[in-house]
């Protein structure tokens, strides 16, 4: 992709993202509108996270076992486990699930309705499609990553419970107590609270890829594969920048 391309994009999702923070709180809410969007992603990406959750929990528990074992730690696992997933491997595992499942969703979703001109009958008719489509669905995506978020990392410490019993036993309230002995409010306020500019990357980047999606089926296919690729990255990135922040307050 040309750098002009790039910084234009960049320019139109500045555009894009001031528009929505004007919409946001101005009336009409459409509130019905946002709680079924909390539902469609929310509830219905929970199994998705549930299942990558309780996959990364157990298999960061067996494969680390063996070098802690080696080296006289194995009674660490459990601090170690916790504080990876709670951290950093339970928010940015659930924010690239939700990116690839949601972000494409919303990205085909919106453009199938540019495409069809659904959006541009919405303006004719006097209704806000920017309002009703793009803002519910930022706002949703933003209050719903966070929740995934802290359930999957349940889902992960539970797998770790189970993965450590599989080589020896641990009751579940010395397993416990080693974690949150160990665990800061800070650390899970920090892991909080980038989930939430997870949620609201991730929505907006789709929202904008479909919104302006080019015309006939290949702009859906386009903006469906672009919103999943550029929300991933943006994850990551924000994720460092997440690490580089808590560094400066001291959080390590």
């Amino acid at each position: 992709m040309p750098s002009s391309s790039i910084l234009a994009d960049t320019g139109e999702l500045a555009h894009f993202t001031g528009r929505f923070f004007r919409e946001a709180f101005r009336p009409r809410f459409e509130v019905r509108e946002l709680v079924h969007q909390c539902y469609a992603i929310g509830y219905q990406s929970l199994p998705l996270v549930g299942i990558t959750g309780f996959i990364m929990g157990l298999v960061l528990t067996l494969r680390l076992r063996p070098t802690m074992v080696q080296f006289g730690a194995a009674s660490w696992i459990p601090v170690m486990v916790g504080l990876t997933i709670i951290r950093e491997m339970g928010p940015i595992i659930t924010g690239l699930m939700v990116a690839g499942k949601v972000s494409s969703n919303i990205g085909a979703e919106l453009g199938s309705m540019r495409v069809t001109e659904q959006i541009d009958a919405m303006e004719v008719s006097g209704t806000n499609p920017f309002k009703y489509l793009v803002v519910t669905r930022v706002l949703a995506t933003t209050l719903m990553v966070p929740v995934l978020s802290l359930l999957s990392d349940a889902i992960g410490l539970g797998a770790a419970y189970l993965g450590i019993n599989m080589k020896g036993v641990t009751t579940l309230a010395l397993f416990s107590s080693q974690i949150l002995a160990k665990l800061t409010f800070g650390d899970v306020t920090a892991a909080v609270i980038k989930t939430f500019f997870f949620g609201f990357a991730i929505g907006l980047i789709g929202c904008y890829k479909g919104y302006y999606a080019d015309k006939g089926t290949e702009g859906v296919g386009q903006a469906a594969n672009s919103a999943v690729v550029v929300s991933s990255l943006v994850v990551f990135i924000i994720d460092l920048l997440a690490v580089q922040v808590s560094s400066l307050f001291g959080i390590s």
